[in-house]
């Protein structure tokens, strides 16, 4: 019988389905549920009865008898342990056993199971990145994303004429994957982007509107800003630029994500964070939930970290 008609892995895959999974995911699944249905059976292991040291044991045969690539391992205990959630849901199980194990053997584990987790540092991490650059205008750039969650592109686009230094707010350019256009920043961004501003008003020969220049004097486009924040990453040792490791990568975006965890850790509430990141509405009824401005910027200065730079 093929693996995938065990009725608990069969009920499975149904159920992902129904969530919407995408099909492309789906054969990734069916080659990792297939190699481990097939070795749970080979040693008269019941999917149900599965402990750590079996796991342990299945993560030994792909790493050292068939030489599996980490990567390819690392993407199979992802679909294993989305199993588990659903025999949990389903009432099958009360524990997922694969979670301590993911935890101590495979490092690209993080607490919810996406195996493209992307770095998330610590708020010492970043104050210690954006010091680590002595020139102003890059460390405004990363300020600026990592206080202000927002995307490289809608950076890039911004005017001087789109920072209000009086409100301490921003003013985005429409884009397609935005839906609210106002940020704040706070009083450690505003300080550092006043000191970039004093600069650029001397090295803006070519007299652009563009908050950010390169050193041509013309608006900084994405590859600058990966530069940026991909040589000061490395030089306290958050980038890693030879590893193929996403984890080991420290990108723009990875500031995004320290913006959105580090609020959620500080109690913001989740329509406030999502507000902020600009993110659409996925529910019919939040369209009518209006979001006031002044109490979505105290909100904002109550939770966004603070890096004593």
């Amino acid at each position: 019988m093929d693996p995938l008609e065990e009725p608990l892995v069969a009920a499975y895959l149904t159920d992902c389905k129904i969530r919407g999974m995408s099909p492309r995911s789906f054969p990734g699944y069916h080659a990792a549920l297939r190699s481990y249905i097939r070795y749970l059976n080979e040693n008269g292991v019941s999917l149900l009865d599965v402990g750590q040291d079996n796991l342990i044991d299945f993560i030994r045969y792909l790493r050292l008898e068939r030489r599996v690539a980490q990567r390819t391992i690392e993407l199979t205990f992802s679909v294993i342990s989305s199993l588990y959630e659903y025999l949990i849901f389903a009432g099958h199980l009360e524990v997922n056993p694969v979670l301590p194990v993911r935890k101590r053997y495979l490092k690209r584990y993080k607490n919810n199971g996406d195996p493209h987790e992307r770095q998330l540092i610590s708020i010492e991490d970043m104050a210690r990145l954006i010091t680590s650059t002595m020139n102003i205008r890059d460390r405004a750039i990363i300020t600026m994303l990592a206080k202000t969650g927002m995307r490289r592109n809608e950076l890039i686009s911004l005017d001087v004429a789109d920072v209000d230094l009086i409100e301490n707010s921003i003013k985005l350019k429409p884009t397609a994957k935005r839906t609210n256009r106002t940020l704040f920043m706070d009083d450690e961004c505003s300080f550092i982007l006043r000191r970039w501003l004093k600069i650029r008003a001397g090295e803006n020969r070519k007299g652009s509107t563009a908050l950010f220049l390169n050193h041509e004097g013309d608006r900084l486009q994405r590859r600058g800003v990966s530069d940026v924040v991909y040589k000061a990453a490395e030089r306290v040792g958050l980038h890693k630029p030879e590893s193929k490791r996403m984890e080991e990568h420290f990108s723009p975006h990875c500031t995004r994500h320290w913006f959105t965890t580090h609020l959620r850790r500080a109690g913001m509430r989740r329509e406030f964070i999502q507000e902020l990141r600009g993110d659409s509405r996925r529910e019919a009824i939040d369209i009518y939930d209006h979001i006031d401005l002044k109490e979505l910027k105290e909100a904002y200065l109550a939770c966004i970290p603070q890096l004593g730079i």
